[in-house]
C-alpha cells in the first residue's frame, strides 16, 4: 500500500501501522491532550529517612577520603543530599556536611526563613547580612567540627569564586575536589530513585503515544516541541527537553540550526525528557513519515541492533567501555565508523542518568569503572549519515544484582516504533 493523500503511514502498511493525521493542526491548546492521564501523581517523593542514609554515606566516604567537610552549591548534588532544589545566585547559599557533626547550611540572612520553611533534614542554619562574608561561616562549621585545621571537599560544580572567597577566608583550610564522594554516592540509585525514574520514562513514553500521531506535513520542529511540551506537562512530568529532527537535519545528533518543515519520506529522529520528582527521562525514537526506503529501514534495522548489543554486553562487573565496543562492533560490521568516523557513531554509546540528564559514568572507550548494581545508563549507539538522516533508538537502563533492566521498552520495529503502552 502507498501513501494516501490525506493520512501519511508510519513505516509501512503492515497490520497495525499508526496513522498520522496531516490535518491535524500543530497549534496546541489546553484541552487537545485533555483526555491523558495525571500519571505523575502516582510518585513517591524521597523520604527524609533516605537523605539521612545517604548523608551517612557522604561521612564514609569523606572518612576514607581523609576529608572533615563536603561543601555543596544549590544544584543536583544539594537536592540528593537534602531535597532543596535552589537556584544559584552571587549570593552564597550552600549546605556543609561535616565528617563529624550535624549538616548545616549558610544562607542570607533574609533568605533564613524562606530556607526554613523548605528543610527536610537539619535545622542549623547560619545567616550572613549583605556587608558580611559568608565564607567565613563555612569555615567556622569546618572549624567546630574537626578542631582546627581541615580539608574540605567541594562537590564538583561549585563555582570559582566560592572557593577563592574560601580560600581566603581561612586560609590554613585544605581545598580539594570532593567529586569521588559525592559520585560514590549518587552513581549508584535507590529503588526509590529508579522508581521515579521510570515513572518519568512512562511519562515521556505516554507522550510520544499522544503527539507522533499528530505529526503532520509542513510543520516544524517548534511545532513537534510545543505538543511534545504540552503533552509532558497534561501527563504531569516537567519537560527537560524536547527534539524533533527532520530529514537530513537528523543527521545533526543535536540538530541544526537550517529551517525545517515535514515532508513526506523525512527521518523524523525525536530525543526527549522530563522530570519528576527531579528525576530525568530521556528516550529516543526515529520514525519515517512515510513509506520508508530500504536504506532507511537497513540503517534502522542496524541501529537497533547496536543498541542490543549494548545491552546484552551490560552486566555487573563490566567496565563501562565494553558496552561501548560491543555497539560499535555491530555498526563496523555493517560498514560504519571505524571509531567515531563518519557516516556512523560520533558519540559515546551511552551516558549516566539521575538527578541530572548527564552523569558519571559513561559508556565511552576508555572508561575503566565497573558497572554495579544501581548504576543507570541511556543506550544510544545512533548513525549519522551527513547529507541524508540519522537514526538513533535511546531507551534507558538500570543496573540489576543479575544484569540490565530497561526503564522503557525499546522500538520493536520501524513498523511499530513506539510499540504497546
Amino acid at each position: 500500500m502507498g501513501v494516501k493523500r490525506r493520512d501519511v503511514l508510519l513505516g509501512t502498511a503492515a497490520a497495525g501501522t499508526l496513522l498520522l493525521s496531516p490535518s491535524v493542526s500543530a497549534r496546541t491548546t489546553e484541552g487537545e491532550f485533555a483526555d491523558l492521564p495525571r500519571l505523575a501523581t502516582r510518585a513517591v517523593p524521597i523520604a527524609p529517612a533516605e537523605y539521612e542514609a545517604r548523608i551517612d554515606k557522604a561521612r564514609r566516604l569523606m572518612a576514607a577520603a581523609g576529608h572533615d567537610a563536603l561543601l555543596l552549591e544549590p544544584g543536583s548534588s544539594l537536592r540528593y543530599f537534602t531535597g532543596l532544589a535552589l537556584y544559584r545566585s552571587e549570593r552564597f547559599t550552600g549546605a556543609i556536611i561535616p565528617a563529624r557533626g550535624p549538616i548545616a547550611y549558610v544562607t542570607p540572612a533574609f533568605e533564613a526563613p524562606r530556607l526554613a520553611e523548605s528543610l527536610l533534614i537539619g535545622d542549623d542554619i547560619r545567616t550572613w547580612d549583605e556587608d558580611a562574608d559568608p565564607f567565613r561561616r563555612i569555615a567556622e562549621i569546618v572549624r567546630e567540627t574537626s578542631g582546627g585545621g581541615a580539608t574540605i571537599g567541594l562537590e564538583g560544580s561549585v563555582r570559582y569564586f566560592v572557593a577563592d572567597g574560601l580560600a581566603k577566608a581561612a586560609p590554613q583550610m585544605r581545598i580539594r575536589s570532593g567529586e569521588g564522594v559525592v559520585r560514590g554516592c549518587r552513581s549508584r540509585k535507590s529503588p526509590a530513585e529508579i522508581a521515579l525514574m521510570k515513572l518519568a520514562s512512562d511519562i515521556t513514553m505516554a507522550a510520544y503515544r499522544a503527539v507522533v500521531p499528530r505529526l503532520r506535513e509542513g510543520m516544524t520542529p517548534g511545532d513537534f516541541r510545543t505538543m511534545m511540551n504540552a503533552a509532558t506537562e497534561r501527563l504531569g512530568g516537567r519537560p527537560a527537553f524536547s527534539l524533533g529532527l527532520f530529514g537530513a537535519a537528523s543527521a545533526f545528533p543535536h540538530g541544526s540550526r537550517q529551517p525545517q518543515h515535514l515532508r513526506e519520506g523525512d527521518i523524523v529522529l525525536m530525543d526527549c525528557g522530563c522530570t519528576v520528582e527531579g528525576y530525568n527521562s530521556d528516550i529516543s525514537r526515529t520514525i519515517v513519515f512515510g513509506t520508508p526506503s530500504p536504506e532507511q529501514r537497513r540503517v534502522w534495522e542496524i541501529e537497533q541492533a547496536a543498541q542490543a548489543a549494548a545491552f546484552r554486553a551490560a552486566r555487573p562487573g563490566v567496565p563501562c567501555a565494553a558496552v561501548d565496543a560491543a555497539a560499535r562492533k555491530v555498526l563496523e560490521a555493517n560498514g560504519f565508523g571505524p571509531g567515531f568516523r563518519l557516516p556512523g557513531l560520533p558519540h559515546r554509546t551511552g551516558h549516566g542518568i539521575g538527578l541530572d540528564g548527564h552523569e558519571w559514568p559513561n559508556f565511552v572507550p576508555g572508561e575503566t569503572t565497573p558497572i554495579a548494581p544501581g548504576m543507570c545508563f541511556s543506550d544510544e549507539p545512533g548513525i549519522y549519515i551527513y547529507g541524508k538522516f540519522g537514526v538513533r533508538l535511546e531507551d534507558c537502563l538500570w543496573m540489576a544484582e543479575d544484569g540490565p533492566r530497561w526503564f522503557s521498552k525499546p522500538a520493536p520495529s520501524l513498523d511499530d516504533p513506539l510499540g504497546a503502552a
